[in-house]
């Protein structure tokens, strides 16, 4: 598929594909013509990027972890350095806290809803 087709898809800018090529996150094969052209599994690998971006991580991590995410049962040891692990264990603590957060939010309204309905129900 083109870049149009991966934005599209994915929801993403055609500048920031362009970027995560930059970083080596995926990459596009040419066209005679020099478009790129993108393999269809570049759709979950754009949408995967754009939530560890999401989630706080910096692409020269993304890049390191990648792969690991890809294949999760081939362990990856060769690029893991303190500073990366480190990165990864603050960033896996804030998603926790995030996702207790969003948990005790979506509590909250399920309650609310619940109250609402029930008082409509009552009258």
């Amino acid at each position: 598929m083109r870049i149009g087709e991966l934005s599209e898809r994915t929801g993403t800018p055609r500048r920031l594909l362009r970027y995560y090529e930059e970083q080596g996150l995926i990459a596009a094969d040419r066209a005679p013509n020099g478009y790129r052209e993108y393999d269809e599994r570049f759709v979950d690998r754009v949408l995967q990027i754009r939530g560890l971006l999401d989630a706080g991580l910096p692409t020269r991590i993304i890049k390191q972890i990648l792969p690991c995410l890809d294949k999760p049962r081939i362990i990856h040891f060769s690029d893991a350095t303190p500073e990366m692990l480190a990165t990864l264990e603050r960033e896996r603590d804030r998603m926790t806290e995030r996702v207790n957060c969003l948990i005790r939010n979506r509590d909250a309204i399920a309650e609310y809803l619940d109250a609402v309905r029930e008082n409509a129900a009552s009258s």
